[in-house]
C-alpha cells in the first residue's frame, strides 16, 4: 500500500544528508517488523508522517514535530493500571513497542538499553524511565513481561500489556504501526510492529528523537546524558 505524504518535498533549504535521513526515518515508520521473521512488510492501516534530521554517523534522529504521549492506560507487570501520561509526566522516558516471544531485535533493544542506562550516574539512572509495550497481550502478561523485562534489559523497565485495539491506536500516534499477532504455518506466533524507539523530553513530555532497530548499545550510551537533561543528542 502506497502513502502519499503531502508537502515531503516541499522543504528545499534541508541538505541532502538530513533529507536522507527524513525519508528513511518516514519509511520505518510506515514498515513492520516481523521479530525472527527476516522480512519487512508496509504498515497496515495509516500512521503518523515522520520528518525529522540528523547529523551523519549519529543515530538519532530529531523529530521537526515531535509526538504528544499517547493517552494510553495499560496494566503494569503488577498487574495494576498504569497510566503513561501521568506516571511519565516530567521524566525523561523511552518507549518502545515489541513482545517477550520475539528472538531477536525486541530483546536486542531492550539490551542495548539497558546496558547504556548501567553506564549513568544512579541519580539519573533514577530519573530515566523505559516503558515497554507489548504488541502481543495475549501471551505477554503482566506476569510474563515481569519475568522477561529483568533478563531482557533491566529490572527498572515498566512493561505494559492491555487491550490490543488500544495499544495499537496507541502506537499509531507516535507512527508506529503494528499488526495483531498471527499463527505462520510452522505455527509460530508473529508479531509485526515497527521497531523504533522514541525519546520523550523531561521539559516538553513530547516524543522529539526517534531510533532505528540497528542502534547500539554505545550510542545509546552517548545520547542518554542529553535525553536526560531534554536537551538534543
Amino acid at each position: 500500500m502506497n502513502q502519499h505524504h503531502p508537502g515531503a518535498a516541499a522543504r528545499p533549504r534541508r541538505g541532502r544528508a538530513a533529507l536522507i535521513a527524513a525519508a528513511l526515518t518516514a519509511a520505518a515508520a510506515l514498515t513492520l517488523t516481523a521479530c525472527g521473521g527476516g522480512d519487512d512488510q508496509q504498515a497496515g492501516g495509516s500512521v503518523a508522517e515522520v520528518s525529522g534530521t540528523t547529523d551523519s554517523g549519529k543515530a538519532a534522529t530529531v523529530l521537526d514535530r515531535p509526538f504528544a504521549k499517547p493517552d494510553l492506560v495499560l496494566t503494569d507487570t503488577k498487574g495494576k493500571p498504569y497510566d503513561l501520561k501521568a506516571m511519565t509526566k516530567g521524566k525523561p522516558t523511552l518507549i518502545y513497542f515489541g513482545y517477550t516471544h520475539c528472538p531477536d531485535v525486541c530483546p536486542l533493544t531492550m539490551s542495548n538499553i539497558g546496558i547504556a542506562k548501567k553506564k549513568l550516574p544512579q541519580a539519573d539512572q533514577d530519573k530515566l524511565q523505559v516503558v515497554f509495550v507489548t504488541t502481543d497481550p495475549e501471551r505477554d502478561t503482566s506476569a510474563e513481561l515481569a519475568k522477561w523485562l529483568p533478563a531482557a534489559g533491566d529490572a527498572s523497565f515498566t512493561g505494559l500489556t492491555g487491550d490490543f485495539a488500544k495499544i495499537q491506536a496507541g502506537a499509531r500516534q507516535l507512527g508506529i504501526g503494528i499488526d495483531p499477532p498471527k499463527k505462520e504455518k510452522d505455527g509460530k506466533v508473529v508479531s509485526m510492529h515497527g521497531a523504533q524507539v522514541i525519546a520523550f523530553s523531561p521539559k516538553t513530555d513530547q516524543g522529539y528523537v526517534l531510533y532505528g532497530e540497528d542502534t547500539t548499545a554505545d550510542q545509546y550510551a552517548k545520547d542518554l546524558p542529553k535525553l536526560i537533561q531534554g536537551e538534543n543528542p
